[in-house]
């Protein structure tokens, strides 16, 4: 999980966008644009649970290279090039809580993002390199804050929108062979302590011709107590009596004797006579 995180947000941060700057300083006239990102080293990160719902994601001491365009114009002298810059120091801390929509699928309900930078340095090239190297204050600071500033709406837009869309095709049913098939929707949002990510499946065969019948659950719920190992899996009894239900709803529990099916040695052979005689009893 940790890892497909990091991949995640490499990948949103390598396509944010940074709104282009401009500004005057004296006779010095400057603009700064097509900011890209050209490099990520995102070393540092760490995955915790946060209760009650919450998945913390920090990216600690990380850093990020930068090319733009630069231009300058100085009384009547014009100069155009780019500039390699390195954000360094970035702190990125995101709080996702989690939930489940209506069809029982996993979702993200909300997102808290927080991101600094702590020092940014650039390097000139070009005829008026001392002139940016004057300048480089006022064009490192602005850029500092226009990239700090992009960041979280970025990831914050990824995690709602386009991770949320892809959890929209995570399928909750499926057919287990040509007779049943299973539910497995989230009964309820998952639960997060400090220790563990609780999750409570339905679990619920049904036979595939009658899709939509539900079950009604009097089982007892399982208790998981340990937590030395990574994944611990629980079923009630609802799991198997279901999976018992939908199987002889679908025939194929169901077995009719008659004629040479029937053992000859039977001490007692049931015929709907006899039968009737023993329920007027």
């Amino acid at each position: 999980v940790k890892q497909e995180g990091l991949r995640f947000v490499e990948q949103e941060l390598q396509n944010i966008t940074v709104s282009d700057l401009h500004g005057k300083e004296g006779q010095f006239h400057y603009n700064i644009s097509q900011v890209k990102v050209m490099d990520l080293q995102l070393a540092f990160s760490d995955l915790n649970f946060q209760p009650q719902q919450h998945l913390a994601f920090n990216i600690n001491n990380a850093s990020i290279s930068l090319r733009f365009r630069r231009q300058l114009l100085y009384w009547f002298f014009y100069d155009i090039g780019s500039i390699n810059a390195s954000a360094d120091g970035v702190q990125i801390h995101t709080v996702l809580k989690l939930a489940k929509d209506e069809a029982g699928r996993p979702k993200i309900s909300n997102i808290t993002c927080n991101a600094s930078i702590a020092r940014m340095h650039a390097g000139f090239s070009g005829t008026l390199k001392k002139v940016y190297e004057f300048l480089s204050t006022f064009i490192v600071t602005g850029m500092r804050y226009l990239l700090s500033q992009q960041i979280c709406p970025s990831l914050e837009h990824a995690s709602l929108v386009l991770l949320n869309s892809v959890l929209d095709t995570v399928p909750v049913r499926n057919y287990v062979d040509e007779h049943i098939g299973i539910d497995y929707s989230l009964l309820r949002d998952p639960s997060v302590s400090t220790d563990t990510l609780d999750l409570d499946f339905k679990g619920m065969f049904f036979p595939r011709m009658r899709e939509d019948q539900e079950l009604e659950n009097h089982a007892v719920e399982p208790v998981i107590k340990e937590t030395e190992r990574m994944v611990y899996v629980a079923f009630s009894e609802y799991f198997f009596d279901s999976a018992m239900q939908a199987y002889f709803q679908a025939g194929v529990l169901t077995i009719e004797l008659q004629g040479e099916k029937v053992p000859k040695d039977l001490e007692v052979l049931l015929r709907a006579t006899f039968f009737g005689t023993i329920f007027m009893l």
